[in-house]
């Protein structure tokens, strides 16, 4: 199935092309005073994405099928990417893969951060389940699904959540 192959390619070329702006922000932020939260959860992360891509490539390739309703699920895909990028765009150079708070920087609630707080974490947990739907690859969108919700939910919102607060209170005025 040549479909599986070539979308590899492009996710795994994203996600390197999204990698290296993710540096040159942390160094852009890292100039300007910022510290870095939660660094010991973030190999964690490394780890679910590599192996969900390696997942829906083995399970894809070992099934040989799209899905009935591959449409649908790409359709998810995508609308997915859109509000990802969405969320990095509003973010501009202060959105990363890791934690890092910028002192005196402005809480950004423009774009999707205007309607719910964590959309970027929304848009990924869409994608670790629908891309994997694509080529009927069940088990790798369940299992990535279940970890990621589990690590996004009880480490890395939380510790961007005390990271945020910090942030908020030490920009606030002593009165």
């Amino acid at each position: 199935m040549v479909a599986v192959w070539v979308v590899l390619a492009v996710v795994v070329l994203q996600r390197l092309l999204e990698l290296r702006l993710a540096q040159a922000n942390l160094r852009w932020a890292l100039s300007q005073g910022g510290k870095e939260y939660g660094r010991e959860h973030y190999p964690l992360f490394f780890v679910l994405h590599i192996g969900w891509m390696l997942g829906w490539l083995l399970e894809g390739l070992a099934r040989n099928q799209l899905s009935p309703i591959w449409g649908l699920w790409l359709a998810v895909f995508l609308l997915a990417q859109g509000l990802r990028y969405w969320a990095i765009r509003s973010l501009g150079r202060y959105w990363n893969t890791r934690i890092i708070v910028v002192p005196g920087a402005p809480r950004i609630r423009t774009g999707p951060y205007r309607y719910f707080p964590h959309p970027n974490y929304l848009a990924v947990a869409l994608e670790l389940l629908s891309l994997p739907l694509v080529f009927n690859a069940w088990i790798t969108a369940l299992v990535a699904s279940l970890l990621n919700a589990l690590l996004l939910l009880f480490i890395r919102i939380p510790a961007e959540e005390k990271a945020l607060a910090k942030m908020v209170a030490s920009s606030e005025p002593n009165t």
